[in-house]
């Protein structure tokens, strides 16, 4: 199985550099528009998707029904394991004021990093186990999510793997085990140079 992590297009927090977490923030028209973007690219690309999935905040589910519409791949729904971390007294705050307050990502009330990886190749697991042997899945996420289940899976540091952009895309290949193949569209050794 093939599976692409696509990080929701841009919101207003977004913009404003707030920890969304699971607050459920909509797309702003930026958003809107990256999400067409990325249709038009993975419509270029000419892989054939069988369909696409959705975290349940709308952020996620617009990106991937906008995906769906422009490209024709199917929407299959949202997958609940897809959402974003929660964040606990973090959600809401600065980018920068969080990271002042807890440099080391340990927040108050939350899921930590350790418990975001360990949920998101589970969630990855549970696609795989969904669907029949081959199926190619494109999965609308969030960014810390995406970036939590690429530090499980490289056994490497969260904050080692690099901030993905809105619509970004990380592909990810599964035989026996989960392969990250592609870290934001680009490749593993320059996303991570340390790990080759």
């Amino acid at each position: 199985m093939e599976l692409a992590l696509i990080r929701h297009g841009q919101t207003d927090w977004n913009l404003d550099e707030r920890v969304q977490g699971r607050t459920d923030i909509p797309l702003n028209e930026t958003g809107r528009e990256q999400a067409r973007t990325a249709a038009e690219l993975i419509r270029a690309d000419g892989a054939d998707w069988d369909l696409i999935l959705s975290s349940p905040l709308q952020r996620a589910r617009e990106t991937a029904e906008i995906i769906a519409e422009a490209t024709a791949v199917p929407f299959g729904g949202v997958v609940d394991g897809l959402i974003e971390q929660n964040f606990g007294e973090g959600e809401g705050m600065v980018v920068a004021e969080f990271y002042d307050r807890w440099p080391n990502r340990d927040f108050p009330g939350g899921e930590h990093d350790d418990e975001l990886g360990a949920r998101g190749v589970r969630t990855l697991d549970e696609i795989v186990g969904a669907h029949p042997s081959g199926t190619r899945v494109l999965a609308v996420s969030h960014g810390s999510l995406i970036r939590g289940t690429i530090a499980r899976l490289m056994r490497t540091p969260y904050k080692q793997v690099p901030r993905l952009d809105n619509t970004s895309i990380s592909l990810f290949a599964h035989d026996e085990d989960w392969r990250v193949v592609t870290i934001g569209g680009v490749s593993v050794a320059e996303a991570i140079p340390t790990t080759v």
